[in-house]
């Protein structure tokens, strides 16, 4: 669903372990489903690291059981020798590893390795990663990552999300995009909000929005919004 735990918890300024479980039910066309998230964040002396793992039920047998499971690791490093830098200080590095699979096939390794900096800008801070990304039977390419956090109304309203954009070769010599060519720009952000009713459960939502991220849809601009719970533990 999303990855924001990271810096949402950089950006409080958190010390310690946390971890939240997200239960969505997806409105979006032919999905009709639930979908839940694991997250967790643990910082350390030396940076930290951040998980999620997405589920799907929608197996379509008797009982909706797991039909879907995607999952992403990123641990980030923090670089002592800019201690001094001034504002490069704040730069960080990372190292990452998405997989997944659902019950026909395996979704293929990415490896992605870079650079991490929040980019300050007064009404927001947004967390940026320059990553070169590759993934398992594709060339080298690139991702950038933006990651926002923003809480309103003394914490009860919280707006939050991440914007995904990268390059990757057609597969299996398909070519999923309009233009004739042997690549796409893939482009998927997913904006949500959240309303808190007490300091763990919180009610919402959020709206993935993608173009060249689903296999076969074209460069389609697709739009899946869901009804969420969130638990902070």
């Amino acid at each position: 669903m999303i990855k924001y735990w990271f810096w949402v918890s950089l950006f409080l300024s958190l010390s310690a372990f946390g971890q939240n479980l997200q239960v969505h039910y997806d409105f979006g066309e032919d999905r009709s489903y639930v979908t839940s998230t694991l997250e967790m964040f643990k910082p350390d002396k030396f940076g930290a690291t951040f998980w999620f793992v997405d589920i799907d039920y929608n197996d379509g047998a008797g009982k909706e059981s797991a039909s879907m499971t995607y999952w992403e690791i990123a641990r980030y490093i923090n670089l002592p020798f800019l201690k001094n830098a001034g504002a490069l200080q704040k730069l960080s590095a990372t190292i990452q590893y998405n997989d997944g699979l659902n019950t026909s096939i395996g979704f293929g390794s990415v490896w992605l390795a870079g650079v991490s900096y929040p980019i300050d800008l007064k009404f927001v801070t947004i967390a940026t990663d320059v990553l070169y990304r590759k993934a398992e039977k594709q060339g080298a390419n690139f991702q950038l990552t933006f990651v926002w956090y923003k809480s309103f109304l003394n914490d009860k309203i919280t707006f939050t999300g991440f914007l995904d954009i990268w390059r990757q070769n057609n597969f299996d010599d398909f070519d999923g995009d309009e233009d004739g060519t042997d690549s796409q720009i893939v482009f998927m952000t997913e904006p949500q909000l959240w309303v808190n009713l007490t300091d763990h459960l919180s009610i919402g939502g959020e709206v993935e929005i993608s173009r060249n991220f689903i296999f076969s849809a074209g460069d389609k601009i697709q739009l899946m919004p869901t009804l969420g719970l969130k638990w902070d533990f």
